[in-house]
């Protein structure tokens, strides 16, 4: 009983602060409320014990990129940018992308079949450890993803120094 009640708070939580962070105007408060989401996602992940991903979710999510998210909201002045009403009453194509996401969610639910189990029994994982399993695993069977995801983070930071260059020319 009592762990569909803390699973339930977390899923709810996490439901919740994802709505306040895409909801919020302040970007600052956005990204605030996004923190909270991080922290309640890795109590999700120590819930179900995953500690590592747990420990990787604080490090990377809520230490690196929202701290990456922190600098691009003060490093741009999106003060014009919110100002500037662009796109208000643009309610057909809010509806459009609503239909899309659904459509997607709808076929990849039917697209979705159960596959065989893999070579990593609770037994062997529990002997080996969580964590020389799963960098075995990121690294020899799933290294290109990794590689992809790690291209995917530095990308922002690039990204990030341009704009940096850009305002300091001015």
């Amino acid at each position: 009983m009592l762990p569909e009640i803390f699973f339930s708070y977390f899923a709810c939580a996490i439901l919740g602060l994802a709505l306040l962070t895409v909801t919020r105007r302040n970007l600052v408060h956005s990204v605030l409320w996004m923190l909270l989401l991080f922290l309640h996602i890795a109590c999700l992940y120590l819930f179900l014990n995953a500690e590592f991903l747990a420990v990787i979710q604080v490090i990377v999510y809520a230490g690196a990129i929202l701290v990456l998210f922190l600098f691009l909201v003060m490093l741009l002045n999106l003060r014009e940018e919110h100002e500037a009403r662009r796109f208000v009453h643009a309610w057909q194509g809010r509806v459009a992308v609503c239909l899309l996401i659904l459509t997607v969610v709808v076929v990849s639910l039917h697209k979705v079949s159960v596959q065989p189990t893999g070579g990593y029994t609770i037994d062997f994982i529990n002997q080996t450890g969580h964590t020389k399993v799963l960098g075995t695993a990121l690294f020899n069977q799933y290294v290109l993803p990794f590689l992809m995801t790690a291209l995917v983070l530095f990308v922002p930071m690039v990204a990030a120094i341009v704009i940096a260059m850009k305002e300091r020319k001015r």
